[in-house]
C-alpha cells in the first residue's frame, strides 16, 4: 500500500512541498509582465530622441538619457517607489506639501532633478544622498510667485551641483543659504528681487565683503553665470563688490547698463540685457573693461552713436543687436571694437541695399548675421574686406540674385545661409570665391532648376539644403563629398539622372514634396553610404517599383527610416535591402487599408534587426502576434493617434519578448473583452514599461464617442480577469484542505467513493441522459439565400448517424415548424427546447429581418439567462463584426471558440466539423 510505504512525517513534508509548489505557480501566473506608474513617463532618449514629439516630457541635459517624468504628484513616496534606481533625470509636477528627509536617497545615479510642486516645505536633509546631482530646478510657471523656504544647510550635501535654478519662487524668508563650492550657474528668474544687493542676504558666500577675516568660511571660488531674468521689480543694483562672475543675464528687467557701472562686479565677460526697453545705449563702458559678449536684442535702439571716445568695450568679441530698430549701421561704435568676432544684426531695417564701408568692422570678424533686414541686393565685393569671416547669415531677405563678385574675398567662409530669399537663378561660378565652404542653405527660394555645375567652387561642401516654393529639378553632376542633403519643394522634386551617378558618401537624406519623379524612368540613384532617410509630405501613390527604382536595390547601411505621407493614396511599401535598419517611423500612411495587400507583418518581417518602431495615424485597426513575431531585438514600440484599435488576445504569446518600452499616445481601442489581459499585464511586473493605457478610451462601435475609459470598461463588463484568478486561488486552497486529511487517513476507502463520483460525472459529461430533456440539439438560423448550402453541406454532416457521426437532432424553421402555427411562437418555443443556437451569417443574413430577429432572441436568452443556453456564430463570408447587432454585448458573453470562420478558406472543413461538434457537446453539458 502507498500509505505503508510513506511514513507519516514524510507525508506531511510531501504535502507542505506540494502546497509551496502550487502557491508558487499561482503567484507566477498572477504576475504580469509589464509595469506602469499612473501619471509618469519612463524613457531612454538613446533609443528614440524624437519621443518628445509624440509624448511631452521635461527636457534633458546633455549626456543624460534615462528619464522619469511624473505629473499630478500628491504622495511623493508612492510615486517614486516604482521608479528605477538608475534614473538620471527626475521631473516631478504636482502639489506636495512637504519633501521629507532622504526623499531621493535611493536615486544614487540622479543627475538632474526638476521640481514643480507648488508651495512645498524643504527640510535640511531632503537632498541627502544625491552625491551625483548636477542640476537642481525649482519651477513654478503661474502668473505670480510662490514663497519657498530653504534651510541654510539643505544644499550642503550636493557636492556635485553645478546648476541651481529658482523660477517663479520668492526666497523672502530664506537667508544665509550655503551654496556648494561646485556651483557654476545660479538662476533666479521671475522672482521678487528688488535690488541685486539682496543676493548678499540669501547667499552670503557669493560675495566677499571687505570685513572678511581669515577665519571666514571659504566662499564659492567662482560663479560663472548668474541669471536674474524677468525680475520685474529689480530696479536697483546696489553694492556688489566681491561678486565674481563670468556671465550676468538681466533679460526682461528694468535695469540698464548704466545701473551696473558702479556695482563693483569683477571680471564680467558676458552681459545680456534682452528685452529691457533700452532706447539708447551709452558708449561709455567704464567698469566693463573685460566684457567680451554683450546681448542687447529685442530692445528699441535706433542709434548707438555718441560723441567722445569709446574705450570701455575694446575687449568685446560678441555683440548682438537683433530685433531692434536700427536703420543704419552704428559706424563709430563698431569701428571702436577691434576684437569683435561675432555680430548679430538680424531683424532690423538695414535694407534695401547692403553697404558695409571698409574699415567699419574688425578684420577679426568671423560671424555676421544680417537675416531679416529687407535686403534686396548684395553689391560687388560687399564683404571683400572681411577676410576672416567664417559664417554669413542672410536668411529672410529679398535678395533676388547674386553675381560672381557678390561674395568675393570670403576665402575662409564655411557657412552661408541664403534661405527664404527671392533667388530665382544661380549663375555658374557664383561660389567660386568660397573654396572653404562646407554648409550651404538655399531653402525657401524660387529656384526651378539647379545642377552640380552651379555649385562648383567649394571643394569641401558637406551639407546642402535646397528648396523651392513650387518645383525643383535637380541635375548632375552630384557633389562628390556631400554628407547631408535636404531638398524641399511644395509641388515636385524631379531628379534628372542620365547615367545613374551615385551619391557615394551621402549619409543623411531628407526629401519633402508632393511628388517625387525620376527621369528617365529606367534609371536608378545609388546611395551606398546612406544612414538616415526622411521622406515627408508625399501625395503620390507609393509602389514597390517606384521606391526600388529611386533608391536602387540596396541601402546596406541605413539605420533610420522616417516616412510621413499625409495622404490616403499610398498603398504599398517594402523595406527592401535594409539589413541594418534600427529605427522605423511611419506616419499618415494608408498601407493597411482594405484595398491594400500590404500587412504590417509583411512589412516588418523584412527588418528583423529593428529596435525602435513608431507608428502614427496608420489606421491599423488590428494588432496580432504575427505583426511582431520576428522582431526579437525590438526595444521600443510607440502607437500614436490610432482609432478603434483591436488587440488580439494571441499577443499574449509575445509577452516574454515584448519591447522594454511600449507607449500608447492618443490611442482609442475597441470595447471588447479579448483585451482584458492588457490591464493585468501593464500594471505588475518590471520587464516592460507601458505608458498611456491607463488614460486610453474605447469605442463600442464607429458612432460611439462617449470616451469610456478602457480599464473601466474591462472592469465593468469583463469580470473574469481578477475574479477568475481569485476563484482559482481559493479553489486550489480548498482542494488542498480537502486532500490533506485524506492523505493522512490509514485506509484508502475514500478512493471507492471518489471513483463513483468520477464515473457519474464522466457519464454525465459524455452526453448521456441529456437527450430526453430537449427536443433538439441545435436550432439553426439562416436566410433563404443560404438554404442550399445549409441543407446540402451542413445538415448531412451534423445529422449523420453513429458511429460515423453524432446523430444530432436539428431544428430547421423551413422543415420543422408546423404548418399553420405562428412563426414567432414556433421560433421562441424551438429555441427554448434546443441545447444551442447556431446562426449562419452572411451579408444576406444580416439584411434578413427574420435572421436579425432570431439573433436578437438568441442574444436575449444568452444575456438574460446565462448558463442555460449557448450561441454559436458561423461566418460564411468576411463580415465586420461590429455590424452585428449588440456586438459589444456579444463580445462580452461569447468566447473565441464560439466563432467559426469559413470565409476565404480560413478553416478547413474537417477542423470546423470537429470544433463545432465539440462546442455543441459542451453546450449540452452546461445547459444540463
Amino acid at each position: 500500500m502507498l500509505e505503508e510505504s510513506i511514513p507519516r512525517m514524510e507525508r506531511h513534508q510531501f504535502c507542505s512541498v506540494l502546497i509551496l509548489i502550487l502557491l508558487t505557480l499561482l503567484s507566477l501566473n498572477l504576475t504580469g509582465w509589464a509595469w506602469t506608474i499612473p501619471g509618469c513617463i519612463i524613457a531612454d532618449s538613446l533609443l528614440f530622441p524624437n519621443l518628445s514629439y509624440y509624448i511631452p516630457f521635461c527636457t534633458l541635459a546633455p549626456g543624460l538619457h534615462l528619464l522619469a517624468s511624473c505629473s499630478n504628484v500628491k504622495n511623493i513616496s508612492q510615486t517614486l517607489e516604482r521608479v528605477s534606481r538608475n534614473t538620471e533625470v527626475l521631473c516631478l509636477q504636482g502639489m506636495v506639501p512637504t519633501l521629507p528627509a532622504n526623499a531621493f536617497d535611493r536615486f544614487r545615479s540622479l543627475q538632474l532633478l526638476r521640481l514643480q510642486l507648488g508651495t512645498t516645505n524643504i527640510t535640511s536633509r531632503t537632498f541627502q544622498g544625491l552625491d551625483q546631482l548636477q542640476y537642481l530646478f525649482f519651477e513654478h510657471h503661474g502668473p505670480c510667485c510662490l514663497r519657498l523656504f530653504l534651510p541654510p544647510n539643505c544644499l550642503e550635501s550636493l557636492r556635485s551641483l553645478r546648476h541651481l535654478s529658482f523660477q517663479g519662487y520668492c526666497l523672502t524668508y530664506s537667508q544665509s543659504i550655503y551654496l556648494p563650492t561646485s556651483l557654476r550657474h545660479l538662476t533666479m528668474r521671475n522672482s521678487c528681487l528688488t535690488k541685486l544687493q539682496e543676493l548678499q542676504r540669501l547667499f552670503p558666500d557669493l560675495l566677499l565683503s571687505a570685513s572678511s577675516t581669515p577665519n571666514t568660511k571659504p566662499r564659492t571660488p567662482f560663479l560663472e553665470m548668474l541669471d536674474l531674468s524677468y525680475n520685474l521689480q529689480l530696479k536697483q543694483a546696489g553694492d556688489l563688490y566681491g561678486l565674481t562672475l563670468h556671465s550676468l543675464i538681466l533679460d526682461g528687467t528694468p535695469l540698464r547698463a548704466l545701473d551696473l557701472t558702479n556695482t563693483g562686479l569683477l571680471h564680467l565677460h558676458f552681459l545680456s540685457l534682452v528685452g529691457t526697453g533700452i532706447e539708447k545705449l551709452s558708449a561709455n563702458g567704464t567698469g566693463f573693461s573685460e566684457l567680451r559678449a554683450l546681448d542687447l536684442g529685442k530692445n528699441q535702439i535706433q542709434n548707438i552713436l555718441e560723441n567722445g571716445d569709446l574705450p570701455g568695450y575694446k575687449a568685446l568679441e560678441f555683440l548682438s543687436l537683433h530685433d531692434n530698430h536700427l536703420q543704419s549701421l552704428p559706424i563709430r561704435f563698431l569701428h571702436s571694437l577691434p576684437q569683435l568676432q561675432k555680430l548679430n544684426l538680424s531683424m532690423n531695417k538695414l535694407g534695401p541695399i547692403l553697404e558695409l564701408p571698409e574699415g567699419l568692422f574688425s578684420t577679426n570678424l568671423k560671424v555676421l548675421d544680417l537675416s531679416h533686414n529687407q535686403l534686396c541686393d548684395v553689391p560687388h565685393g560687399a564683404f571683400s574686406f572681411l577676410s576672416q569671416l567664417q559664417e554669413l547669415w542672410l536668411s529672410g531677405n529679398n535678395i533676388s540674385s547674386l553675381s560672381n563678385e557678390s561674395l568675393q574675398g570670403l576665402r575662409w567662409l564655411r557657412t552661408l545661409d541664403l534661405s527664404w530669399n527671392q533667388i530665382k537663378v544661380l549663375k555658374p561660378g557664383w561660389l567660386s570665391h568660397l573654396p572653404a565652404l562646407t554648409t550651404l542653405n538655399l531653402l525657401g527660394t524660387y529656384l526651378e532648376h539647379i545642377s552640380g555645375t552651379q555649385l562648383q567652387g567649394p571643394k569641401m561642401l558637406r551639407h546642402l539644403k535646397l528648396g523651392s516654393v513650387l518645383m525643383l529639378d535637380i541635375y548632375p553632376p552630384w557633389l562628390p563629398n556631400l554628407l547631408s542633403l535636404e531638398i524641399k519643394a511644395e509641388a515636385c522634386i524631379q531628379f534628372m539622372v542620365p547615367s545613374g551617378e551615385p551619391f557615394l558618401f551621402l549619409e543623411n537624406l531628407t526629401l519633402e514634396t508632393s511628388y517625387l519623379l525620376l527621369k528617365p524612368d529606367n534609371t536608378t540613384i545609388h546611395f551606398p553610404s546612406l544612414r538616415r532617410l526622411t521622406l515627408r509630405g508625399y501625395s503620390l501613390t507609393f509602389s514597390i517599383n517606384q521606391l526600388q527604382r529611386f533608391f536602387s536595390q540596396q541601402l546596406p547601411l541605413l539605420e533610420h527610416f522616417f516616412i510621413w505621407c499625409e495622404n490616403s493614396n499610398a498603398v504599398d511599401l517594402h523595406l527592401f535591402g535594409m539589413p541594418r535598419l534600427r529605427v522605423l517611423e511611419l506616419g499618415y500612411l494608408n498601407f493597411f487599408s482594405e484595398s491594400s495587400t500590404m500587412k504590417l507583418e509583411m512589412l516588418l518581417k523584412e527588418v528583423p534587426q529593428l529596435q525602435v518602431l513608431a507608428l502614427s495615424h496608420l489606421n491599423l485597426r488590428n494588432l496580432s502576434v504575427s505583426s511582431f513575431k520576428g522582431l526579437r531585438d525590438l526595444k521600443l514600440l510607440l502607437l500614436n493617434s490610432e482609432r478603434a484599435l483591436e488587440i488580439n488576445s494571441n499577443l499574449q504569446e509575445l509577452i516574454p519578448q515584448i519591447p522594454q518600452y511600449v507607449y500608447f499616445s492618443d490611442v482609442t481601442f475597441t470595447c471588447q473583452c479579448e483585451t482584458s489581459w492588457l490591464e493585468s499585464w501593464a500594471t505588475r511586473a518590471p520587464n516592460t514599461f507601458v505608458y498611456g493605457l491607463d488614460k486610453s478610451v474605447c469605442m463600442a462601435n464607429a458612432s460611439d464617442y462617449s470616451k469610456t475609459l478602457l480599464f473601466s470598461f474591462l472592469a465593468t463588463n469583463c469580470p473574469h480577469g481578477t475574479e477568475f484568478w481569485g476563484f482559482l486561488t481559493s479553489f486550489t486552497l480548498l482542494l488542498l484542505l480537502i486532500i490533506l486529511p485524506l492523505i493522512s487517513c490509514h485506509k484508502w476507502s475514500w478512493l471507492r467513493h471518489l471513483w463513483r463520483i468520477f464515473h457519474t460525472c464522466w457519464w454525465k459529461l459524455g452526453g448521456h441522459r441529456l437527450r430526453g430533456k430537449f427536443n433538439y440539439d441545435v436550432f439553426i438560423s439562416y436566410c433563404e439565400a443560404d438554404q442550399a448550402w445549409v441543407l446540402e453541406e451542413l445538415v448531412p454532416v451534423l445529422e449523420k448517424a453513429p458511429p460515423e457521426g453524432d446523430g444530432l437532432r436539428l431544428c430547421l424553421p423551413a422543415r420543422d415548424f408546423e404548418i399553420g402555427n405562428d412563426r414567432m411562437e414556433s421560433m421562441i418555443a424551438s429555441m427554448g427546447k434546443s441545447r444551442a443556437t447556431l446562426c449562419v451569417l452572411t451579408h444576406q443574413a444580416l439584411a434578413s429581418p427574420w435572421c436579425n430577429l432570431e439573433l436578437r432572441l438568441a442574444t436575449y436568452h444568452l444575456v438574460a439567462r446565462p448558463g442555460t443556453t449557448r450561441l454559436l456564430l458561423l461566418f460564411l463570408e468576411p463580415l465586420d463584426r461590429q455590424k452585428l447587432h449588440s456586438y459589444h454585448r456579444l463580445s462580452r458573453w461569447l468566447q473565441k471558440e464560439d466563432y467559426f470562420d469559413l470565409s476565404q478558406g480560413k478553416m478547413e472543413w474537417n477542423t470546423f466539423c470537429e470544433q463545432l461538434k465539440r462546442q455543441l457537446r459542451k453546450a449540452g453539458q452546461e445547459r444540463d
